[in-house]
């Protein structure tokens, strides 16, 4: 389908795609084997200038959007979705800043990243708040022109490799959800330490890691927004992080349907062309339905955030929750395809369907998505009945 994409879009795209086929895919089964995290390939993109594709240029960006973002993680997925996410988790760490820093903020933090110089996470889940995300425990305490922090973090996507961290952490719990406020915090500041890596199914080249603090203390000024806006920013930076990880799915899935097709062709099963079986031309006909289907979905959602919409939290949902559901769907199928040759790691495609399940779970289970999604329905309705 022709997307209508400009011709700085198609640049990043093919340019995009270029790193993957010949800086990523060569080396994406070892990177899952070893779990090295893919240094190489980072200073790749970062010299290509791609951490820059959604930064303000007054901070040293090319002043693209979301949809510029989802092309670049969707050809990076295409090769290794655990690469795609260490590119992409930096993008979801810088958001809070984009969205609510102060002008003093983005100049400090924005000029390194948009250089690759530095990554960017988010610390948001704990051991006892996943998908219940106003049930975190890390506290922050003000004292004088500082605030203490205290809590663990974990399962954070560039733990330990990112230099840059935006925290949410609890100002007053007495206050719930509304007790929840937004911090950056720098690799080094004593009393941030980072506990275990751990070993994941898939994305395993990614580095996933817990973030503990113990009475750290960061100066005032690193305070995202206001006292109290945590939630409110974490919520927003979703919004418009989720098509990112729907462009991971997306990207993971058009590479399993690649390997799938050129396989069919190659594997000969009584004397013909196993692609020649109607029985797995209409699964392959499903498969790139499905992908395309969610590419429309994932581009006009982007396109709508880059419009300025303020009302994309449905819609957000929609491609991430479509676009995952996808991912699995298809990369099971790719399996099937290649039959016991499929659940050999050998072969790519055991790979893709492990990569594929993450984007059902991570920045807000796709059961979480639903929610959302029924939740804004519902709201519409009544609106719409007044």
């Amino acid at each position: 389908m022709d997307y209508l994409l400009s011709d700085n879009q198609k640049m990043i795209q093919s340019l995009c795609r270029q790193i993957a086929e010949e800086k990523i895919m060569p080396v994406a089964a070892e990177l899952d084997k070893s779990e090295e995290f893919p240094w190489e390939i980072i200073k790749v993109i970062a010299q290509a200038d791609l951490f820059s594709l959604f930064i303000e240029e007054k901070y040293g960006g090319m002043g693209g959007g979301v949809l510029e973002l989802c092309l670049a993680t969707e050809e990076f997925s295409r090769g290794c979705g655990g690469v795609a996410v260490s590119y992409a988790a930096s993008a979801l760490g810088t958001f809070p800043i984009i969205l609510y820093g102060t002008e003093e903020q983005k100049q400090k933090y924005l000029p390194d990243i948009a250089k690759g110089k530095k990554l960017a996470a988010f610390g948001l889940t704990e051991p006892a708040a996943g998908s219940d995300a106003s049930a975190i425990q890390t506290t922050a305490k003000k004292e004088g022109d500082h605030y203490i922090l205290n809590g663990t973090k974990h399962f954070i996507t560039n733990g330990g490799e990112a230099e840059t961290y935006t925290i949410i952490a609890m100002t007053d719990k007495s206050k719930g959800a509304r007790g929840a406020s937004a911090f950056v915090v720098e690799k080094g500041t004593p009393g941030f330490t980072f506990g275990k890596k751990e070993d994941k199914m898939g994305i395993r080249a990614s580095s996933t890691r817990e973030l503990i603090f113990t009475d750290c203390k960061i100066p005032k000024e690193n305070l995202l927004g206001k006292e109290g806006q945590g939630f409110i920013i974490t919520m927003k930076t979703f919004d418009i992080s989720r098509p990112g990880v729907a462009a991971q799915a997306l990207g993971i899935a058009q590479g399993a349907l690649d390997a799938a097709v050129k396989y069919s062709k190659e594997r000969i099963q009584f004397d013909k062309p196993i692609s020649s079986f109607q029985g797995i031309q209409f699964m392959l006909a499903d498969m790139t339905t499905q992908i395309e289907a969610a590419r429309a979905l994932i581009y006009a959602t982007a396109r709508e955030i880059d419009s300025g919409s303020k009302t994309a939290a449905k819609d957000s949902a929609m491609a991430k929750l479509f676009a995952s559901d996808v991912a699995m769907k298809v990369t099971t199928d790719a399996v099937q395809i290649f039959g016991g040759y499929g659940y050999m790691k050998e072969y790519p495609v055991e790979k893709y369907m492990r990569d594929a399940k993450i984007t059902q779970i991570y920045e807000g289970t796709n059961q979480i998505q639903r929610s959302i999604i029924a939740s804004a329905l519902i709201k519409e309705a009544g609106k719409n009945k007044k």
